[in-house]
């Protein structure tokens, strides 16, 4: 369950209360769940009924009192905890989250991520004639777009979007390079324009990135070659899976930040993001990897299903994030 999930299932436990007569409050819009603070326990907490205790006409732990049974009986929870003046303390079946999580990526595909957070929404970004906000106010239309949004571009001064120019022509290094070359850093920094971003080496962080989605479709070629295939479920005991269901369960929350910002300079910001993102899921993707296929005389087991499911959840988010900067994931390198 990821965190917009879970903040989904919290306003559904507000309505079961509502509904019930439990509680007298009109539903928020939007419940926060984050990591438990200091004297917190469980794998998220929420604020909600510290939220709720004013319009609820009670105080804050009689509200988390009321909306613990809710909760606790939401599919996927474990238990449900009150902590400090009124914090619900939320644990969660890991194996029963990370199932869903990889379904859930798997079923929507290169989709996953989008939302229509910003349905109706236009944006209006003006940039200068030069190649760097070109790109990026090229990548913002598809981010936005991810998230239900639309941006019209214009050209012309003033500018409020004007990203660091790039120190000289990007287009010698080929479309994707250049690309990543004008995105990932952020637009207060200048570009590096280099051939270093066409070098097949870890200290190329877009060849990173692409090698780790590439990988992912070498181990789905080769676990069919085996004769079994992804199906999502626990995955047995992995060190670095944990750190790639963590990037993977962030992916909406990136995208959404990436699209929503209060002002021009601020979105440009959005690429970058994304870039980094994406990273962080291939830096966590490839130490996993290893341990996806059989080793010797080893027979493959649901444990390795579920791992090449899960696999193959992080090499398409690798893809389809790379497709909203306008950058190409090849299965091969």
């Amino acid at each position: 369950m990821t965190p917009v999930e879970l903040s989904r299932t919290v306003l559904r436990a507000v309505c079961s209360a509502v509904d019930d007569g439990r509680l007298s409050v009109a539903v928020p819009e939007k419940a926060l769940v984050t990591v438990p603070g200091p004297g917190g326990c469980g794998d998220y907490a929420t604020n909600i009924a510290l939220q709720l205790a004013r319009p609820a006409g009670c105080p804050p732990r009689r509200v988390a009192e009321v909306l613990q049974p809710y909760l606790a009986r939401s599919a996927g929870v474990t238990a449900v905890d009150i902590t400090g003046p009124g914090f619900l303390n939320i644990s969660l079946d890991r194996d029963a989250a990370s199932v869903a999580l990889v379904r859930r990526i798997l079923r929507e595909g290169a989709r996953y991520g989008h939302s229509d957070v910003l349905a109706g929404q236009v944006v209006r970004l003006r940039v200068p004639y030069e190649v760097r906000a070109e790109a990026v106010a090229d990548a913002l239309v598809r981010i936005v777009g991810s998230q239900g949004g639309r941006v019209e571009v214009e050209h012309g001064e003033p500018a409020g979007l004007r990203p660091v120019p790039a120190p000289q022509d990007p287009t010698p290094l080929g479309p994707d390079a250049a690309r990543w070359a004008l995105l990932s850093p952020a637009p207060h920094d200048r570009p590096r324009i280099s051939a270093d971003h066409l070098v097949q080496r870890e200290g190329n962080p877009l060849f990173r990135v692409r090698y780790a989605h590439a990988r992912t479709r070498a181990l789905m070629r080769n676990a069919a070659d085996l004769g079994f295939g992804p199906e999502p479920g626990p995955v047995g005991d992995t060190e670095a899976h944990p750190a790639v269901l963590a990037v993977l369960a962030d992916h909406p929350r990136v995208l959404a930040a990436a699209a929503a910002a209060e002002t021009a300079a601020e979105l440009g910001g959005g690429p970058s993001r994304v870039a980094r993102h994406l990273l962080g899921l291939a830096d966590a993707t490839l130490p996993f990897l290893s341990a996806v296929l059989p080793v010797g005389d080893e027979k493959p087991s649901a444990a390795h299903r579920a791992r090449l499911a899960l696999a193959e959840a992080a090499g398409t988010v690798l893809a389809g994030g790379l497709s909203l900067l306008g950058i190409d994931a090849p299965d091969h390198l």
